[in-house]
Formats: structure tokens, sequence, C-alpha cells
């Protein structure tokens, strides 16, 4: 299965004052990956919607590897590290990339999935799970 779930240009919205992408960029663009992964998947955010559930997130963390200035081109690959089948807790990789390969930032996340009606963390049914893990698994990918 293909990783790359977000291709774009750097746009000046999305640099800081010393002219390279400012740190929470980083994250737009990797929501953006996900939400892409989601669709892909079959989990839309309109999907979520009829089933009363979505994502929430715990922790973001960013590694900041090489800068990016504006109006370089970048993708991002997304990798599943890790998912919880009883408790529907994740977490995903993220490696942002220039486009000559030189990757620039990792960005992990750990997360799970709450029902929006009661506004509590839910374990997904089966067929919504089974969705979950057809997201691409990094190499270290452990199922618990």
């Amino acid at each position: 299965m293909e990783t790359i779930f977000y291709k774009g240009q750097v746009l000046w919205s999305m640099i800081d004052a010393n002219r390279h992408v400012r740190h929470s960029a980083y994250s737009d663009m990797c929501t953006q990956a996900r939400s892409n992964l989601m669709i892909h998947i079959g989990l839309s955010m309109k999907e979520c919607l009829k089933l009363g559930i979505g994502p929430v997130l715990f922790r973001e963390e960013t590694l900041f590897k090489r800068e990016v200035r504006m109006d370089e081109f970048v993708y991002i690959e997304v990798a599943l590290t890790k998912y919880d089948t009883q408790k529907s807790r994740f977490s995903i990789e993220h490696k942002l990339f220039k486009v000559d390969g030189t990757l620039s930032a990792i960005v992990n996340v750990d997360g799970a999935f709450m029902n929006l009606k009661e506004r509590a963390l839910t374990v997904l049914p089966q067929d919504i799970q089974a969705k979950v893990l057809q997201i691409p698994k990094a190499t270290t990918y452990v199922e618990i």
C-alpha cells in the first residue's frame, strides 16, 4: 500500500521569522496527511460522523531534522506504529521529506477513538477496526 498521504508546496503562510517552516505548520501538514489516510481507508470525517466516532490525540511530538523553506515541495509518509485492538488506541509516525528525499521531520502522535455522543473513549467495532488495520505499518509496528 502507498504510504505517502500528503504532497504539497510550502506556502508563505507556513513560514516563521527565520524564513523556514514554523513548528506548528509541520503539525498542520501531518494532520492533513492523517485526514487523507482516513479517507483512503474508508473512514472520512463524514463517515466517522455517521458512525458517531472520531479520532482524538493525547500526544504529539515533532523531531526536526532539516530546515524546510518557502516554495520547497514536501511529501509525508504515514505509518501505524502501535494499535491496541482492545482499547482502539493508536500511535502513528509521520515522516516529512523534501522532494529530493531528505528526511526533514518526524512527527509522532498517540491517540484513540471517541464516541462523539458520549464524549468518551470507545472501542471500535470489528469491521471498523479492520479498516484501521489497513493503515500502512511501520517496520517497528506492534499490535497490542
